[in-house]
Formats: C-alpha cells, sequence, structure tokens
C-alpha cells in the first residue's frame, strides 16, 4: 500500500465506521448488521432455557447408543447456530436428554416454547453431489461404526444401506468417481469423501478422517440422522443468570474504566505513538465486537476474559513497538527510519506472543465444549487483529502521521527531550 501525509486520515475514518458499526450496527434494507447490542450472551451473563427432551412414539426406553446419536443431534444443532455456552445431559434410565441453553439475541419475551423451537425437530441426514442435490436420504441408513484399516491401521467410518439404499448409493458412487459425494445433517456439512470407484453391496467405508475420536464423531452424527425417532419436549423452564442479572452492567463499567486508564497511560507516555495505539485498540474491539454479534457467537463470561486477554496482548505488543521506535531515536536516528525499524524489530517478539496464543485458542475451540469454545474464539480473533490492527493499521497511521510537517518532531513519539531535534 503506497502510504502518503493524508493515508491516516483515510485510515481513522475507517475505524469510526467499523466502531460504529459495531456500537449500532446497520440496518438498511437488505443489509443488515447486528451491533453489539445484539449480542448473544451465555447463560452466566443473561439465561436461558432449560428443557426436557424424550423420544415420542416409542414404546421402549431408548438405547444408550439411541441416546448418544440423539444427542450428537443436539450438538450439531447447536454447533450450527455457534450456540456455545450449553450444557447437554442424558439420564440413561429414563431416557430424557436435559439441554440448558442461552437465549437468543433481542429476544425481550423469554418464552421457553418458542426458544425451544429453535432446536428444530430431529436431524435430517442426506448424501448429496456437487451440485447440491439429494441422492440419499436417512431412512436408507441402517448404521454406522468406526473401526481399524487392515491395511493402514488407520480409523475409517463404515456404512451400512438398506437394500434400496444400496441401489442408490451405487448409482451414485456410479456417476461420482473421482468427485465428492458429500453428507450433510440438515444444511450443515460433516463429510465430503472422495468416490474412488462404483460402490455396490450395500456397504461403503470413509477413510482418511484422521483421529479415532474425529471418526468417532463422524460415526455418531450420521446414526444420529438415521434415529428411528424423534425428539419432542414436554417440560421446559427459565433459567436465570447464574452472574446476576447486572453482571453484564459491572464488567461493561469494569472494561470501559480500564480502558480509559490504559489510554491515559498511553497518551501520557508516549505521546503520539499512544494516540495511534489507541486508534488500534478501538479497531481490534470493534472487529471482535462484530465477529461475536454478526455469526451469533455466544459470549459467555470467559468469553469476555478472552477479549480482556487479547486487549492486554494488544497494549503490549504497542508497548513493544513504542519502545523499540523510542531506542532508534533516542541514538539519533532519523524519525523515518526510526519508526521503520522498530516496527521491523519489534514484529518478531510480538508474533511469537500471538501466534504461540493463537495455537493454543485453536486446540481449545476443536477440544473444548461450551463456555471453553467462547474463550477460544474470542482470544484466538483478538490475537490475529493484533496483526492487523496492532502491527499492520497502526503502522501505517504512524508512517503517515510522521509525513505532516506538525508531527514531525522526534519528542512527539518518545524521545527524550533534552535530545530531541
Amino acid at each position: 500500500m503506497r502510504i502518503n501525509k493524508h493515508t491516516y486520515i483515510l485510515v481513522m475514518l475507517l475505524i469510526a465506521a467499523i466502531a460504529l458499526t459495531a456500537v449500532f450496527g446497520i440496518n438498511a434494507g437488505s443489509i443488515k448488521i447486528k451491533g453489539m447490542k445484539e449480542i448473544r450472551f451465555g447463560i452466566d451473563i443473561r439465561g436461558g432455557v432449560e428443557a426436557v427432551f424424550e423420544p415420542a412414539n416409542l414404546d421402549r426406553v431408548p438405547t444408550e447408543q439411541e441416546l448418544a446419536t440423539a444427542r450428537a443431534i443436539m450438538e450439531t444443532r447447536m454447533d450450527a447456530q455457534n450456540i456455545l455456552d450449553r450444557e447437554i445431559t442424558v439420564d440413561k434410565n429414563s431416557g430424557h436428554i436435559i439441554i440448558r441453553f442461552p437465549w437468543k439475541s433481542g429476544e425481550t419475551d423469554f418464552n421457553p416454547q418458542e426458544a425451544i423451537a429453535e432446536l428444530g425437530e430431529t436431524a435430517k441426514l442426506t448424501f448429496r453431489d456437487p451440485q447440491g442435490n439429494v441422492l440419499i436420504e436417512n431412512e436408507h441408513v441402517k448404521e454406522s461404526k468406526v473401526q481399524l484399516d487392515k491395511k493402514t491401521n488407520q480409523p475409517v467410518v463404515t456404512l451400512v444401506f438398506d437394500d434400496e439404499g444400496a441401489k442408490l448409493f451405487a448409482e451414485a458412487t456410479g456417476n461420482l468417481v473421482n468427485q465428492r459425494i458429500s453428507i450433510y445433517m440438515d444444511e450443515t456439512l460433516i463429510s465430503s469423501p472422495m468416490v474412488n470407484e462404483k460402490i455396490t453391496g450395500g456397504n461403503s467405508v470413509i477413510s482418511n478422517i484422521g483421529s479415532t475420536e474425529e471418526a468417532k464423531a463422524l460415526s455418531d452424527k450420521i446414526n444420529s440422522g438415521a434415529l428411528p425417532f424423534s425428539l419432542i419436549s414436554k417440560n421446559h423452564s427459565t433459567i436465570t443468570p447464574t452472574m446476576g442479572s447486572g453482571a453484564l452492567d459491572v464488567m461493561i463499567k469494569a472494561g470501559i474504566i480500564a480502558f480509559i486508564f490504559v489510554g491515559l497511560f498511553m497518551l501520557i507516555y508516549y505521546r503520539m505513538l499512544g494516540v495511534i495505539a489507541c486508534l488500534a485498540l478501538i479497531l481490534q474491539v470493534s472487529v471482535q465486537m462484530l465477529a461475536l454479534s454478526v455469526p451469533q457467537m455466544t459470549l459467555t463470561l470467559t468469553g469476555i476474559a478472552g477479549i480482556i486477554l487479547s486487549i492486554g496482548m494488544g497494549v503490549d505488543a504497542n508497548v513493544i513497538i513504542s519502545e523499540r521506535i523510542r531506542e532508534e531515536l533516542n541514538e539519533g536516528k532519523s524519525l523515518g527510519y526510526s519508526i521503520d525499524t522498530g516496527y521491523d524489530k519489534a514484529f518478531s517478539a510480538v508474533f511469537d506472543g500471538n501466534i504461540t496464543t493463537i495455537a493454543a485458542a485453536v486446540i481449545m475451540m476443536i477440544f473444548g465444549t461450551g463456555s471453553m469454545l467462547s474463550f477460544g474464539y474470542t482470544l484466538m480473533v483478538g490475537c490475529i487483529l493484533n496483526f492487523v490492527s496492532g502491527v499492520t493499521a497502526s503502522k501505517i497511521m504512524t508512517k503517515s502521521i510522521s509525513m505532516n510537517n506538525a508531527f514531525m518532531k522526534k519528542s512527539l513519539y518518545g524521545m527524550k527531550v533534552k535530545e530531541a531535534k
């Protein structure tokens, strides 16, 4: 990007536009972007619903395997809707599944029955071609299991179809050799294996899955789509916020106060670099809010902790960069050279700190559940934004501002006054 002395104005206008969008959202005709007021908060902050699901039209208690696959339905449904804060408990004795999940954003009447409708009916499994045409439906799948391949000793998922399903699958795989056949749970893609040859006989194997845990998860999802009963909820109730109804207001006030104190410190100690650091932090927080409100990711108390931690890392990145620039200035280097060198020298430290945290956040999202997913998501997004706002955007603004005569004094960038030229 070509930087001139007016570029910083464009960046600041962009930051202002993103910040206003994050706060108020956009609702203009077909364009609708939810702002921070429409974030979906977790049970601990806003409360939610507790519902007891039980099999419909079943004259026996479901087996342990059937309950496990029924639970997989709910897990898949909630994952697809980014409902990260949830508790799903299986009562094997009665055959019930107890679910606790938060209210939708913007919900005001708190009607448990309407909230339960969000989870829908029993999931439907379909096999589709690359164009999205349905080839086989759930009623033709008899079962799915996890096994070890005798040649590679790697986990695979086996599929068994009924007679009609075997015919449909043979026809489908015959037409899709060297193409992918996609497996969907409702409208959520759960697997897309490559078809190597026409498969007859009603038995198939999905390979190249990964770990045994991943194979088990895929098998459970496939079995859940072939569940022989539907789930209905007869008992439901409202859950009050576990942290108290005023917890969110307290956290918002605490966050604003902390941001003000951090901003004042940066402004007083680092001067112009502090101003730029504050703008970079505003950009980071604004995009984090949009990353939660737009896809409606559930924000829990631990998720807020992830935001705070990533902001702290953003401040740390700006401090490292500012100190490197000050060091170059105090050694008598020119302003332009000091800015370029300061960012270059600081980048490795900022990169190492953030990339390792991103890796940890990704691991939490892969293996974690519930509120741990919220923490991992907000932390990962915040650390990625540290590179965008704390490094890239701030560097563009710093270089652009330093080209203006009114802002060329080295003392504005932290150089000791007695040494400033």
